[in-house]
């Protein structure tokens, strides 16, 4: 079951294949930047970004991809970077989860406006047990839980990724309390998306290496995403808030199956309606900073209409449906300028925007 927007609230809508345009699911199609691209800002860009030394406002830098109408229409690494180097994901995990949930419900097998099948909440009477997978999915759990990466700042998300709740990552976010009634706060918290993939791992019936070939057959191989490369704690949950780790080309992929609506050469792999669930707007509450998010997907990055995977430290793939266009950004960016690839990445999708 999906959610039906208003038409009030009607999305732009996805570009279809072009005509003649090979799959990208063996090699991108190559081609040159398009008519009417400022194509000397975008070597600006370009060359600021990958400057032998790293510029203070960026950081390092170590990918760039743009996709254009199905085809590579740039590319460029940095020193000890290239097409065949993976790249982490960090939170660019959480929209591969938001997929294979995604596949789930095409299967069946998940109703996300149920509540969870969390284990830790099926004791009768917990508060906890109206929380759905769509609450989730949203950040809008309700949940106490920190997300914090500052040094020195008490951190649930590095208590679970490196710390107590390591070895079972979803059921060390599972056990908080709430803080809020669900749905009525917006909070951004890595352990709802472990929480989320260990729920796709009961639906599937399939943890560690079973779960992986359930990642392979479903989603990585039909798109092509060969590097791609998930990391799993000890009770064999995928580790979907942070741990992916793909070659730029194919988070570029992933990138396309959405821009494509989840159908990808004529195969539909996530169901109809997914991709709108994912770049729906979630109701966030006044005040907050980040923003506005979908479901796992961060919304208006690259201007109106845009959607994006975020990661920490500054990996990005952001989806144009407006200019049939996808870009990939990876780097090593600091906290404290976190939000400038952001809007590097905004003005290098600008360039391609005819006057």
């Amino acid at each position: 079951m999906l959610t039906k927007l208003p038409i009030k609230e009607a999305l732009p809508p996805l570009p279809a294949q072009p005509a003649g345009v090979a799959w990208p699911t063996a090699e991108w199609p190559q081609g040159d930047l398009p008519e009417g691209t400022d194509s000397k800002r975008l070597a600006a860009l370009m060359d600021h970004a990958f400057a032998t030394e790293a510029p203070a406002d960026l950081g390092e830098t170590h990918a760039a991809v743009v996709i254009k109408d199905g085809r590579l229409v740039y590319e460029r690494y940095w020193t000890g970077f290239g097409p065949d180097v993976t790249c982490p994901s960090w939170s660019k995990g959480k929209s591969i989860t938001q997929a294979l949930v995604g596949i789930l419900v095409k299967d069946g097998k998940i109703d996300i406006h149920a509540p969870a099948d969390v284990p830790e909440w099926q004791e009768a009477g917990d508060p906890r047990g109206k929380i759905t997978l769509d609450l989730l999915l949203r950040m809008s759990s309700g949940l106490a839980f920190r997300e914090d990466y500052v040094p020195g700042h008490p951190s649930d998300v590095i208590e679970m990724l490196w710390g107590k709740g390591e070895k079972d990552t979803a059921h060390f976010a599972a056990s908080f309390p709430l803080e809020r009634e669900p749905g009525s706060h917006w909070s951004y918290a890595s352990g709802t998306t472990n929480i989320v993939s260990r729920a796709a791992a009961r639906a599937a019936d399939a943890f560690g290496p079973d779960f992986e070939a359930f990642m392979r057959k479903r989603l990585f191989d039909p798109i092509g995403m060969t590097s791609a490369a998930p990391k799993f704690d000890e009770a064999g949950t995928f580790i979907g808030s942070s741990f992916c780790f793909c070659t730029p080309r194919d988070f570029a992929r992933f990138g396309y199956l959405y821009l494509r609506d989840g159908v990808w050469d004529g195969r539909r792999i996530l169901p109809e309606g997914w991709v709108d669930y994912a770049r729906t707007p979630t109701w966030q509450q006044a005040g907050v900073e980040e923003g506005p998010y979908g479901a796992h997907w961060w919304l208006g990055l690259a201007g109106p209409g845009s959607f994006s995977a975020n990661g920490y430290d500054g990996q990005y793939t952001v989806v144009v449906p407006e200019l049939d266009m996808v870009v990939v950004r990876h780097g090593k960016t600091p906290l404290d300028v976190k939000a400038n690839p952001k809007t590097w990445i905004a003005q290098v999708v600008d360039c391609f925007r005819s006057d």
